[in-house]
């Protein structure tokens, strides 16, 4: 991702009918505290749609299969200090229900696990953005969050 291109995606994939959603733990690298819980996503590649980018990081996360047009975007998060040290990147996170495929670690090498987790009860410790879009889009709360700006928390402090 070039330092023009300061784009991320993510989605939640919430199995309706058994109301749980879509969950990988993520391992510990350079710029987190430790292993956490997040929703599947990634980088926006130069030149890529959003909702491309959206189902493309899906698929190689998760083995999920979603057309783009499924996705709905829910929360905008604009995060001041991003995971490379080249400042700040804007995160959009989408929600689908419809979607093919078993859920499955597609990358061993970067996630602990992945697994479906009840709407209710989503595993911790997770990164603040996915833990408050994911509120946002249970209780149809703000579509728009922030981390890092007047003292709001940190993007990469993990939360339960």
């Amino acid at each position: 991702m070039s330092a023009a291109n300061r784009l991320a995606v993510s989605v939640i994939v919430h199995d309706r009918a058994t109301d749980r959603i879509a969950t990988v733990h993520y391992g510990k690298r350079s710029w987190t505290p430790g292993p956490a819980w997040t929703i599947p996503g990634g980088k926006v590649e130069a030149g890529e749609e959003i909702d491309v980018a959206a189902a493309r990081e899906l698929r190689e996360e998760t083995s999920l299969v979603v057309a783009p047009a499924d996705l709905r975007l829910v929360h905008t998060v604009q995060v001041k200090e991003g995971w490379d040290g080249l400042g700040q990147f804007l995160l959009f996170v989408f929600a689908t229900g419809e979607f093919t495929g078993e859920l499955v670690n597609a990358e061993p090498a970067k996630h602990l696990a992945v697994r479906w987790a009840p709407a209710g009860a989503l595993p911790g410790p997770m990164f603040p953005s996915s833990r408050s879009a994911l509120e946002a889009y249970l209780s149809a709360g703000p579509a728009f969050a922030t981390y890092g700006f007047d003292g709001s928390p940190d993007y990469y402090r993990l939360v339960e």
